[in-house]
């Protein structure tokens, strides 16, 4: 099922998606919230008729570099032995459709797709076999970076964390499950022209890795999103430029670049 979070006359709420022509797509508007129990109400909207918002708010993302040695390797980085965790505040989210601000502070702005996994229930200490009892499902994202800050400040926070830096959408899927979401198709388009292709089966820890490392150290929340590393191919955006970022059996997530205001 495709989950979706979308406001319609200034109000919002979480629909499932159906159909499978873009320009034929209806939200089933759901009862209650995803995270629990809930029913399809069976009112039904068309998704053209919506705006799409981030399709969770997340408490934390939890993010994971240089995942894909490729990628560690194309900026000269050593591939990490252990997961390399970093955060990116919740107030960096976005949705579909929303614009990336140029940050003022850096003049090398970076794509980096991501497939993003979404926490569905409070957990701790996760098991290896109990990893996908705790995933709610599965969407895209885009771990923008301000490339020149990460050189320059060593530590992540300003580089990765300002605002509209974490792009995630257009909704969540949660049927894939994990054999199949540790090999999928990540495709990056600029402008039309694509940028990066790679697939999940690449990462160096899997999802299950990745989950059991930080819920070692921390709780995680229902709505909780961990970021799983990019492949190869990162490189910059500039202003007008249109990002979108497509995972096999998921979705494409697209977002303009627009100069800070």
């Amino acid at each position: 099922m495709r989950i979706a979070r979308f406001s319609i006359d200034g109000n919002v709420a979480f629909g499932a998606v159906e159909g499978d022509k873009q320009d034929e797509l209806v939200l089933d508007i759901i009862k209650g919230i995803p995270f629990a129990d809930y029913q399809l109400s069976g009112t039904k909207v068309p998704l053209s008729k919506v705006r799409l918002l981030p399709p969770v708010l997340p408490n934390k993302v939890v993010a994971f570099g240089r995942n894909y040695a490729d990628h560690a390797r194309e900026l000269g980085n050593e591939v990490p032995e252990a997961p390399f965790a970093f955060f990116k505040p919740s107030t960096s989210v976005i949705g579909p459709g929303d614009e990336i601000q140029y940050p003022s502070f850096s003049e090398e702005l970076h794509h980096e797709a991501e497939l993003a996994v979404v926490i569905g229930r409070m957990c701790r200490e996760v098991p290896r076999d109990r990893v996908k009892d705790v995933i709610f499902g599965f969407t895209c994202a885009n771990d923008v970076t301000a490339r020149d800050v990460q050189k320059r400040e060593k530590q992540w926070a300003r580089a990765k964390g300002f605002d509209t830096s974490c792009p995630l959408g257009p909704w969540v899927e949660t049927d894939l499950g994990l054999a199949r979401a540790n090999d999928l198709t990540i495709q990056l388009m600029v402008n039309g022209e694509q940028r990066q292709l790679g697939r999940t089966s690449e990462m160096i820890h899997s999802i299950e890795d990745l989950i059991v490392n930080i819920s070692e150290a921390m709780t995680l929340l229902p709505g909780d999103v961990v970021l799983t590393g990019t492949p190869a191919g990162v490189g910059p955006l500039n202003v007008g430029d249109e990002v979108a970022v497509t995972i096999e059996g998921i979705g494409t997530l697209t977002n303009k670049v627009v100069k800070r205001g």
